[in-house]
């Protein structure tokens, strides 16, 4: 395992080897995935079985659906409550939450607004979470492709849980029979260009500290930045973790931290700025770009009427079966290790989340 430049606390993993190879290199990978989730609850995977241009063309498909015109993208409106988790959510829609359930809380955390949009989509079978889908002529080829990557993402989320299976000893079958794909997630994710100095006076928020609700999670990310990730051992200390060439970036979720008995972790994340970079302010006889004498090299966070450029990715939460009882896997507990968490059922979690995310 390496360690990239842009964090210094999530491995890479060639998940190749387990993809392609033999048990005993199958065996080696969960087990480096095991250590990765022990210790942060992220990975980065490479070699991951996604095509690169099948990742490029979903962003291309991210930008042509968020550049439509607001009244185009209502056509698909996310419905009012977190209920039904399935098509647009404008800017200050949504608002991310870590544990608040009070009305109060809620409504003390939404005074910073989520300065965000997003698109949700799922399984194309499933009856619990229908899609909701623009019509066909306003974006054509936008449903085909998506479905599309869903499967592409469904397929991975199963093989990382066949390592993962090894990696905790689940007997026969492991855990991939759990996850049917209905409470799988592709959401298609834009920040918006915002002003540097809103960000960092905490006016507005990319989108705040917190943990997924799921089992797992998928990212793909652009080269903005500004993914940070809380360093278990030092709680309020965040790292960066910026996206790494080819590879895919996995997160443990909640279910799966209380499946597995806290020996993963659920590992707090939020956006923000993005990592600082210097940038020419032009001055006199200096064009916009600052090619030439004169103008001001400054640090982006630090730059007055700076703007932070609009940051897409593409997560993918996967969840356990609606019915799916979660609590302590065999082996995770015992007498020196006793059960940290009452049983729930997967349905029943994530929508106690989602009902503190979006407003009634």
């Amino acid at each position: 395992m390496a360690h990239s430049n842009n964090t210094s606390t999530i491995p890479i993993v060639d998940f190749g080897a387990f993809l392609d190879g033999r048990q005993e290199e199958k065996e080696r990978v969960a087990r480096q995935m095991d250590d990765a989730f022990r210790e942060v609850g992220f990975v980065y995977l490479k070699n991951h079985g996604i095509p690169k241009d099948k990742v490029e063309e979903c962003f291309s498909w991210s930008n042509k659906f968020f550049a439509l015109p607001l009244e185009t993208k209502m056509l698909a409106p996310h419905p009012p409550s977190g209920a039904h988790h399935r098509g647009y959510s404008a800017p200050g829609l949504e608002k991310v939450t870590q544990h608040q359930y009070e009305k109060d809380e809620i409504a003390k955390s939404r005074e910073v607004p989520d300065y965000k949009e997003s698109y949700e989509s799922g399984n194309v079978n499933d009856e619990a979470q229908p899609n909701i889908w623009l019509p066909e002529e306003k974006l054509p080829g936008f449903r085909t492709f998506m479905e599309s990557y869903f499967t592409e993402c469904a397929a991975l989320i199963h093989r990382i849980l066949d390592a993962l299976s090894i990696a905790l000893a689940v007997p026969a079958g492991g855990l991939s029979p759990t996850h049917s794909q209905s409470l799988f997630q592709l959401r298609l994710l834009h920040y918006p260009a915002i002003d540097a100095a809103e960000l960092k006076n905490n006016n507005r928020s990319r989108i705040n500290a917190h943990s997924d609700f799921g089992t797992l999670t998928l990212l793909f990310q652009d080269d903005v930045g500004g993914l940070e990730v809380e360093d278990p051992k030092h709680p309020g200390h965040f790292s960066r973790a910026g996206p790494v060439e080819d590879a895919v970036l996995v997160n443990i979720g909640d279910l799966m931290m209380r499946w597995s008995n806290d020996r993963w972790r659920s590992t707090v994340h939020r956006v923000g700025l993005p990592p600082p970079r210097t940038m020419s302010i032009p001055g006199p006889g200096v064009d916009t770009e600052g090619r030439r004498n004169g103008g001001k090299v400054v640090e982006l966070e630090d730059a007055e009427g700076v703007v932070v450029p609009d940051r897409y990715s593409i997560p993918f939460f996967a969840t356990a079966d609606m019915d799916t009882v979660i609590e302590a896997l065999p082996g995770t507990w015992g007498a020196d290790r006793p059960k940290k968490y009452e049983p729930v059922t997967a349905w029943g979690y994530v929508q106690m989340r989602m009902a503190a995310t979006y407003e009634e």
